[in-house]
């Protein structure tokens, strides 16, 4: 059983990283950090942690070893090859992996980790920076039963809840379900919003009235009450909805499951994303908000003729 004298290594001090490097520290467990960025590392040591100077160093020191890095590639570069974590781990190490990337690359990580006899979980994690930062984030794990067991003094120092979903890959493949759904719903949302706009409705009392009623989830509630201020600082970003919706498209295609409001919606979060893709997912309501003011810059009388036509038949 993990306790809070054993070391943890993390990797990948990004937004959500850091705040769950925190979390764990304010827990009392002893943590070795790692980012390619120093500043970040330094941060954390500033809070207690060890700074590691290479991944070889930190996979060396740690008896379990965490990561939340931005995509696969990212995730390969970081546990492949001689440096890598796996290469470097000691057996018996465990790894819990929490980045969103593909269930493929969760597998390839737990074939790898197995050969060197090293568990790998993948752990992906469903909540943004402020869930985070109140550990009230869920956790969605994929790998051995008893391993994840194991890790659940480090899961409730970080999570309120969490889940293991099946073998190595399901953890990842339940986060690509619940974000289809949490980007899909927000560009229902959006196109709401811009419909309501149109038909007459006040902004204000339109986003905030619509923030209570029981088709909104706590997940999108707080985002139409930021945008009532035009507020679309990060909490998650666009660029990585995006990159998202793109994981669950390849997935669906592999798999057969036909999604076709997820290719929509990422149309319409990729026109976003070429323009602030820092900019959080929810600024989809202020494309739709543009676009409902293009199009009726451009709308040729005719077509609104034929269109009013068409609803009355």
């Amino acid at each position: 059983m993990i306790s809070q004298n054993s070391t943890i290594g993390f990797i990948g001090l990004g937004a959500m990283g850091q705040l769950m490097a925190r979390r764990l520290l304010n827990s009392g467990f002893k943590l070795v950090a790692y980012d390619h960025t120093s500043q970040k590392t330094a941060a954390l040591v500033a809070k207690g942690a060890v700074a590691a100077p290479s991944i070889r160093q930190l996979a060396r020191k740690s008896e379990v070893i965490i990561s939340c890095l931005p995509n696969d590639e990212a995730v390969l570069s970081v546990y492949q090859g001689p440096e890598g974590v796996i290469a470097c781990a000691n057996p018996g190490t465990i790894v819990i992996e929490m980045s969103t990337v593909s269930p493929d690359t969760s597998r390839l990580l737990h074939r790898m980790g197995i050969e060197r006899g090293i568990e790998v979980l993948d752990v992906a994690i469903s909540g943004s920076t402020p869930a985070a930062e109140s550990g009230t984030v869920t956790l969605l794990g994929g790998g051995d039963a008893k391993v994840f067991e194991a890790c659940q003094p480090i899961f409730s120092a970080i999570a309120k809840q969490y889940f293991l979903m099946g073998p190595s890959g399901s953890g990842t493949a339940m986060k690509l379900v619940v974000n289809a759904l949490l980007g899909v719903n927000m560009q229902a949302i959006a196109e709401a919003v811009a419909f309501g706009e149109k038909a007459g409705l006040d902004r204000d009392l339109l986003l905030n009235v619509l923030s209570k009623t029981a088709v909104i989830s706590p997940a999108h509630q707080n985002k139409l009450l930021r945008a009532e201020h035009d507020d679309y600082s990060p909490q998650f970003p666009l660029r990585l909805m995006n990159k998202d919706f793109k994981l669950i498209l390849e997935k669906a295609s592999e798999v057969g499951a036909p999604m076709p409001l997820t290719a929509a919606a990422l149309q319409v979060n990729a026109a976003r994303n070429a323009v602030n893709g820092d900019e959080d997912f929810s600024s989809v309501i202020s494309e739709m908000e543009r676009l409902a003011r293009v199009h009726d810059d451009a709308q040729p009388a005719s077509l609104i003729s034929r269109v009013k036509s068409a609803a009355a038949r």
